[in-house]
């Protein structure tokens, strides 16, 4: 495991009630200026594949991208990160629902070192709108699940959804799926046509 690693676990484990000493000592020794707060794997899966996409590798620049487990958890990484924890930058995305969770928790943050970014429902339905539902089903066909969206779409419970809410839900029925299309929609885009977003998350960092 890289440096970097080793300090968003450890920064992790802080968050959900452990020791900072790890996360101080590894901050103190590693070039680490800011922090990416995601909700989940999906999420780092995405801008993983963006930056390697631009290739830049974000661990070398200093920048820690951190899955924080829910947006609930926004407030715990602000306080251990942000201005009165370990004093870094911090940036991240969050869904519209879910902006009143952030603002509160930045409430107290210097407004220079944060920014947020906030996608209209999530970042998953950011992408199959700048994909187009055509193109999200074809690359299902190519990555092997067309059975298996086939079977999903039968089900009582998607009768009269749109298909952009349909593949949304798809991509969170099984374990692993949604980390998994999270680098497959965003390796398939146009570079013109990353989602704000994402595309101004990665500009900032």
């Amino acid at each position: 495991m890289s440096d970097m690693g080793s300090f968003r676990d450890a920064v992790i484990a802080w968050a959900a009630g452990g020791s900072g000493d790890a996360a101080r000592e590894l901050a103190a020794r590693l070039p680490v200026r800011t922090a990416v707060l995601l909700e989940g794997p999906s999420d780092v899966a995405a801008v993983g594949a963006l930056a390697a996409r631009r290739g830049r590798d974000l661990a070398d620049e200093g920048v820690c991208v951190l899955p924080m487990g829910g947006a609930m958890s926004v407030g715990r990484f602000v306080r251990i990160l942000g201005p009165a924890g370990l004093g870094l930058r911090l940036t991240g995305l969050c869904d519209e629902r879910e902006r009143p969770f952030y603002a509160r928790a930045l409430a107290e943050a210097s407004p220079a070192r944060q920014g947020f970014f906030v996608c209209a429902a999530d970042l998953e339905d950011e992408l199959i709108r700048a994909l187009g539902v055509t193109r999200v089903k074809q690359l299902v066909r190519e990555e092997g699940d067309e059975r298996a969206l086939q079977t999903f779409l039968r089900q009582p419970a998607q009768q009269g959804r749109t298909s952009q809410q349909q593949l949304r839900r798809f991509f969170g029925t099984k374990k692993g799926r949604k980390i998994h299309y999270g680098r497959v929609l965003v390796e398939a885009l146009d570079a013109d046509r990353v989602p704000a977003p994402l595309d101004g998350l990665l500009a900032g960092v």
